[in-house]
């Protein structure tokens, strides 16, 4: 998500935001599994749900500052967690779990996994690239970091198998325009679903 300066400063640093990212772009092991061992929605979920659950525990041991957090968590995690998560909000690796959850259990697999590649590569270099070359500012987001993120749902959408390309494209662009318009609502989660039901719902007219 990029955010304006002023709002910058009082977040993470550039070189954290790339530590976060490259730790975000992680979260392709959740499709690429989900494609690679050729799993069933049932068997993804019996893998994503405990991980799921597990991560809620993390952060709710966060925010109440209990001992597994102060002592085991915090050095591990604290240097990629932004301000509004520190103040209350949970972690966007909460977020983007609990959704991989609901998106596998809503959508046909070759729907989710797109669904859940736009997230992971459309908001990394949405945030990167906002952050390092935004100029042209529209609210908290740039226009800079919104072509990184169309950029990167496109070519999500090209690779994605099983799916056809202009559904896909459909996918990406309507990705994108949520994660630029995703201010209220974390955008792990609303990306995901709303592109999904978009893709979903164009493959029924189709």
């Amino acid at each position: 998500m990029t955010i304006e300066e002023s709002e910058v400063d009082q977040q993470i640093s550039f070189t954290r935001e790339l530590a976060r990212k490259a730790t975000h772009m992680g979260a392709l092991v959740i499709p690429g599994g989900y494609y690679v061992l050729k799993l069933s929605r049932s068997e993804a979920l019996a893998i994503m749900i405990p991980i799921a659950i597990l991560m809620i525990l993390i952060d709710i041991s966060r925010l109440r500052e209990w001992s597994f957090w102060r002592k085991f968590a915090r050095p591990i995690m604290s240097p990629m967690i932004r301000k509004h998560e520190m103040d209350g909000d949970f972690t966007g690796a909460t977020y983007i779990l609990s959704t991989a959850c609901l998106t596998i259990g809503l959508f046909d697999k070759p729907i989710a996994i797109a669904a859940l590649a736009f997230i992971v590569v459309g908001d990394s270099l949405a945030a990167i690239i906002g952050r390092r070359w935004g100029r042209h500012r529209i609210g908290r987001k740039s226009i800079e970091g919104s072509l990184g993120c169309l950029l990167g749902t496109l070519i999500v959408a090209a690779l994605t198998p099983g799916l056809g390309f202009p559904v896909a494209a459909f996918g990406a662009v309507v990705a994108t325009v949520t994660e630029f318009l995703s201010l209220k609502i974390d955008d792990n989660m609303s990306v995901p679903l709303v592109s999904g039901l978009a893709m979903m719902l164009l493959e029924k007219v189709i």
